[in-house]
């Protein structure tokens, strides 16, 4: 769950910054720098899980949460390369998740 939440708050922080900059608003690049400080908290909560194992699970993670927000707040539809490689990508998350660490 503490990685969804790592996964929002880069994302959002992220997509306000680029708001941010297109738009000339300096607070949503300040706002979204503060997410981001967040965001860095937030994955490395649980300590007790190994940082390339937390790491390789969190990119699963980001890559589904980011393709949902670039499509919703951007408007954005992922092409056939970004899924077959998203596919990928969270089939190694699962390769992480389910099989048992040395």
């Amino acid at each position: 769950m503490f990685l969804a939440i790592a996964a929002s708050l880069e994302i959002t922080g992220d997509a306000m910054i680029r708001r941010g900059l297109v738009q000339s608003t300096w607070i949503s690049v300040l706002l979204g720098g503060a997410l981001l400080a967040g965001y860095g908290f937030a994955v490395n909560v649980d300590r007790t899980i190994d940082f390339g194992r937390l790491m390789g699970l969190y990119i699963a993670i980001f890559f589904v949460v980011s393709q949902a927000i670039s499509f919703v707040v951007f408007g954005e539809r992922p092409s056939v390369a970004v899924l077959a490689g998203g596919a990928l990508i969270v089939a190694g998350g699962l390769v992480m998740l389910l099989l048992p660490s040395a």
